[in-house]
């Protein structure tokens, strides 16, 4: 990147976790992997409390498996490349700064407007959002 001005570094970072999320919006297969969902398990002796599955929730026949493997087969649990990289890319970190960007815009611009694009992350975030 060349240009290192604000609009300039935004507009990057934007390009790149689009790039991202559309590469990990379906597996390997072609089947559509865009929203996210995990399921909480537990083994039959009560062990693994805080385990369980993540899988895709788009709509259709079948729930695509993002994590594969277990290690009781020999095996550490694995993603496909394009899911794991956008895991990477969306991490804890990037967490906090987008919840500090989300606090920071909650209180409007110089007017009191909140920003429609805020509000429609942070639905999507907290679940109320179901349109695709």
């Amino acid at each position: 990147m060349t240009d290192t001005s604000p609009a300039a570094v935004l507009r990057a970072a934007a390009d790149h976790l689009r790039a991202l999320a559309a590469a990990a919006s379906t597996d390997g297969h072609g089947s559509p992997t865009a929203c996210w969902d995990f399921e909480e398990y537990c083994f039959h002796s009560g062990e693994g409390r805080g385990a369980g599955m993540l899988y895709a929730t788009d709509d259709g026949p079948y729930q695509t498996r993002l994590l594969h493997g277990a290690a009781g087969r020999g095996g550490g649990p694995r993603v496909h490349r394009q899911h794991g990289e956008y895991i990477a890319a969306v991490n804890p970190a990037v967490g906090l700064a987008l919840a500090d960007l989300l606090a920071d815009l909650a209180h409007g611009d110089a007017f009191g407007e909140i920003n429609p694009w805020a509000l429609a992350l942070a639905q999507r975030l907290l679940g109320e959002d179901t349109s695709r």
